[in-house]
């Protein structure tokens, strides 16, 4: 199994950023999937979801309006774009698949945002 993120660097507060997220190894489009970051010094938080139908999302209220989640299960991959980024986005984000108990997770992608 595994889940592949790609997308992270450097951008200017007010820029954008796509990550992507690539799984395989499993039966991807059976899985809800999800978006954590992890700012520096921090716990780890729920960013955006969205379920294997791909039929409804979920959103972090700091993000509402920014960022969006999408998923291509023909792919099997998940993506979030980041628009208007703020200092305050600066994080790892990982990528998370989920079913019932089944967790898998990416490595990581690390995104910063500074002038």
């Amino acid at each position: 199994v595994q889940l592949v993120e790609s997308g992270g660097g450097l951008v200017q507060p007010g820029g954008s950023l796509r990550l992507s997220c690539a799984g395989s190894g499993f039966t991807f489009s059976q899985y809800g999937m999800r978006w954590y970051r992890q700012p520096p010094g921090k716990e780890r938080e729920l960013v955006a979801a969205i379920p294997s139908a791909g039929d409804r999302t979920y959103y972090l209220e700091s993000v509402k309006g920014r960022f969006t989640v999408s998923r291509d299960n023909a792919k099997n991959r998940v993506d979030l774009q980041m628009n208007s980024l703020k200092p305050d986005d600066t994080a790892v984000y990982y990528c998370n698949a989920l079913r019932w108990s089944v967790n898998y997770w990416g490595q990581g992608t690390q995104v910063t945002v500074s002038s």
